[in-house]
C-alpha cells in the first residue's frame, strides 16, 4: 500500500504586516501578492507566516513566529487571549483600534457606495474598553479544550468546563477563569456555579451526543440600575440537582434580583420556544436610559453595551433633528428602544420588526413608560412595508433604519425611494452592506453625515450612523 503523501506547508520568513483587514485579520504582501494573515498580529509586526491556502488572487496564512513587535501593540490582560475568540484585538492599543475602525468605515463607503460623501465625524469611542457588556452566555461541557501543554499528559484532572466555545469547534469549551467583558460579580457567579457543581457531583453537558449531563448553559445579565439576572439551562437534571444549584445561587449571590431556569433537551441552546421557570426575585431587570426604563426579561434582546448604546441613540436623535410634528418610521426596530427614545420628540413613531417577541417587548416598554404615540408591528419587512401599510399609517417625514448585518432588503429600499421621506438616519453594524444600500439610495438622496461609533472594544466590529437628506431638484 502506498504511503500517503503530505505536502509540507510553505513558510515565509520575516514578513512585514502592513495593515488590518476585515474580520480581525491582517494584510501582508510578498512580490505584490496579497496575504491575509490570521493570528495575534498587528500592523508593524514582522512575522513568519505558514501558508494555509493559495488562491489565484491571494493567500491565507497563519502567523507562527513574531520576530519584531509593532508600535501599536499593548499587553493583553486576559490569560485566555489567543485561544478564546471573543476579544481578538486585546493586543492592540485602543487608540489604534479606533483609528482602524474609522478607516474601515471610510474604505467601505468610498469603495462600495461610490457616492458623494461629507467629511466624516471622528469615531465615538467607548469610555469603557473592558467590562462593558451586560450579557454573557457560558456553556457547560464534560470535554474541555486541552492546551498544547496538556496534550499527551496522562493526568489531566477534571475534564469539565464552563466557558466559551473555542472558535470553529462546537464540541470543545475553553474553561474561563476571568473574563474582561462583564463587570463583577459575573466572574464570581460563573466560577461559583462551576465549583459547586464539581463539589456536588452534578454532571456537565455532553456536547457531542447531547444525551447526557445536568448543566447545559449559564446566562448572566446586568443593568446600569445594579440589577442582575441569571438564567440556568439544565438538560438531563433531576429535581434535586436543579434545587441544589438554584438554592446555591440564591443563597450565595444576594445581588441576583431575577433568578430563573430552563429545562432544554433540544439540539441547540435557544430557549425562545421553551418555558422559563421563575425561581426567585422578579421576572425581569430594568435598564434606564435618560427618563426611560426598559424591562429586560430572560428572552429579551437589548444592546449589550448599554452605556454606549445610549450615546448612539442620542446621536440618532440629534441627526433626526425632529421638530415635534413628524411621523417617524423606525425600521428593524427590535424591542423599540430607538422608537421609544424618539417618541416624545415626534408626533408619532411607527416601529416595524420581523421578530414577534421583540415587538411584544416594545409594546410592553411603551406601556411601562406611558408612551401612547408609538405603535409597533411584526412581520417580514419587505412584506410589511407596503403601499397599503403606508396609506393606513401615514407617509413618514423621517425614517430610522437599523437593519441586521445583511443590510436592508432591496424591496425595502425601493419602497423608501417611492415614499421619499425628507430624512433617513441609517444605523449599521456592517459598513459594507450599508455602503451597498447607500448606492441604491443615491437615486434620490445625498449623504450629509457619517459618524462611526465603537460599541465593541477589543473586537473588529464597528457601528456607523449615516444621515441622508432628500436631494433637491
Amino acid at each position: 500500500m502506498n504511503a500517503r503523501k503530505y505536502k509540507i506547508p510553505q513558510v515565509l520568513e520575516q514578513i512585514s504586516i502592513l495593515d488590518f483587514a476585515a474580520e480581525a485579520k491582517c494584510i501582508a504582501k510578498v512580490n505584490d501578492e496579497v496575504i491575509f494573515v490570521q493570528g495575534t498580529v498587528a500592523p508593524g509586526d514582522i512575522a513568519d507566516l505558514r501558508i494555509l491556502k493559495s488562491k489565484k488572487k491571494f493567500k491565507q496564512a497563519q502567523a507562527i513566529n513574531i520576530q519584531a513587535l509593532s508600535p501599536f501593540r499593548t499587553e493583553a490582560p486576559c490569560d485566555h487571549f489567543g485561544v478564546c475568540g471573543g476579544c481578538k484585538w486585546q493586543h492592540v492599543s485602543y487608540e489604534a483600534q479606533l483609528a482602524f475602525k474609522q478607516r474601515q468605515v471610510k474604505d467601505n463607503l468610498e469603495r462600495i457606495a461610490k457616492v458623494k460623501l461629507p467629511e466624516f465625524q471622528p469615531i465615538l469611542g467607548s469610555d469603557e474598553a473592558y467590562y462593558y457588556r451586560n450579557k454573557l452566555e457560558f456553556t457547560f461541557s464534560s470535554a474541555r479544550w486541552l492546551t498544547n501543554e496538556e496534550i499527551g499528559k496522562e493526568d489531566l484532572g477534571s475534564m469539565n468546563a464552563l466557558g466559551f466555545h473555542v472558535p470553529g469547534r462546537f464540541d470543545k469549551i475553553l474553561p474561563v477563569d476571568h473574563c474582561y467583558l462583564q463587570p463583577d460579580p459575573s466572574n464570581a457567579i460563573r466560577n461559583g456555579v462551576r465549583d459547586f457543581a464539581e463539589a456536588n457531583g452534578i454532571s456537565f453537558y455532553e456536547l457531542k451526543n447531547q444525551k447526557e449531563g445536568a448543566l447545559r448553559n449559564l446566562i448572566i445579565r446586568n443593568a446600569s440600575s445594579g440589577e442582575w439576572m441569571v438564567v440556568v439551562q439544565f438538560a438531563y437534571a433531576t429535581e434535586e440537582e436543579i434545587s441544589l444549584v438554584m438554592n446555591y445561587l440564591q443563597s450565595n449571590f444576594p445581588m441576583i434580583s431575577s433568578l430563573n431556569y430552563v429545562v432544554n433537551q433540544k439540539g441547540n441552546d435557544t430557549f425562545h420556544d421553551l418555558e422559563v421557570i421563575f425561581f426567585h426575585g422578579k421576572p425581569f431587570i430594568e435598564e434606564q436610559m435618560e427618563d426611560l426604563r426598559f424591562q429586560i426579561g430572560p428572552k429579551s434582546f437589548f444592546q449589550t453595551n448599554a452605556k454606549q448604546a445610549l450615546r448612539l441613540y442620542q446621536l440618532v436623535r440629534e441627526y433626526a433633528d425632529l421638530q415635534g410634528d413628524e411621523l417617524v418610521y423606525d425600521l428593524y426596530t427590535g424591542t423599540g428602544t430607538i422608537a421609544l427614545f424618539l417618541a416624545k420628540y415626534a408626533a408619532k413613531v411607527v416601529g416595524l420588526e420581523y421578530v414577534e417577541m421583540a415587538v411584544e417587548d416594545a409594546k410592553m416598554n411603551a406601556i411601562h413608560n406611558n408612551i401612547d404615540t408609538a405603535s409597533f408591528f411584526a412581520g417580514d419587512m419587505k412584506k410589511l412595508l407596503t403601499e397599503e401599510f403606508i396609506a393606513l399609517h401615514g407617509k413618514p417625514q423621517v425614517v430610522i433604519t437599523d437593519p441586521p448585518r445583511a443590510g436592508m432588503d432591496e424591496d425595502v429600499v425601493r419602497q423608501i425611494l417611492q415614499v421619499r421621506p425628507e430624512k433617513i438616519v441609517y444605523v449599521s453594524c456592517n459598513p459594507a452592506t450599508q455602503a451597498r444600500d447607500l448606492a441604491w439610495l443615491d437615486e434620490a438622496y445625498v449623504v450629509d453625515v457619517v459618524h462611526p461609533v465603537d460599541m465593541f472594544p477589543q473586537t473588529h466590529h464597528v457601528e456607523n450612523i449615516v444621515r441622508l437628506r432628500l436631494r433637491k431638484n
